[in-house]
């Protein structure tokens, strides 16, 4: 039993590892990496029931957008330090930046107002969640297997 959690254990590992590095590779391949803190928010927790990719709050937007609403105090500020982050330079960077958020928070993203989707994460926790039900299947059925056969040589007696 205690084999069998470990290997279970270590399927949750490599699996949710996989799935971290594609998630960064996705990420980086659609342009999307600035300062890299979104990358270095993921992180893998595995223990002997359960296994998770933790990422930060924001990380949602990643594939739709961020939509118009209220944006964080200072909102200004994060886009000035996306602006550095990204090497984006202006005659008023201030300025700019303050009118990027107004933008923002008055009509979203443009990945939201163009409906575009981004495909970062949604696609590989599907897969992943696909590879780790196929893999800790195979380590039952391997019991289902010796139960059957403990099953038929019972029957010849």
């Amino acid at each position: 039993m205690e084999d069998r959690r470990k290997e279970i254990k270590g399927i949750l590992i490599e699996e949710l590892d996989s799935l971290r590095q594609r998630i960064i590779e996705n990420h980086i391949r659609a342009g999307q990496r600035a300062s890299g803190r979104t990358i270095k928010s993921l992180h893998v927790v595995v223990d002997d029931n359960h296994g998770f990719l933790f990422g930060r709050q924001a990380f949602g937007v990643l594939e739709t957008g961020r939509r118009p609403g209220k944006v964080p105090k200072g909102f200004y500020k994060i886009i000035r330090q996306w602006m550095m982050d990204k090497g984006i330079q202006v005659e008023k960077p201030k300025s700019f930046a303050y009118l990027v958020a107004r933008k923002i928070a008055r009509e979203g993203t443009e990945l939201y107002r163009t409906g575009k989707h981004e495909d970062i994460y949604s696609k590989d926790i599907e897969l992943t969640i696909q590879n780790i039900m196929n893999r800790v299947f195979g380590i039952f059925s391997k019991d289902v297997q010796h139960i059957n056969l403990n099953n038929n040589a019972n029957s010849n007696i």
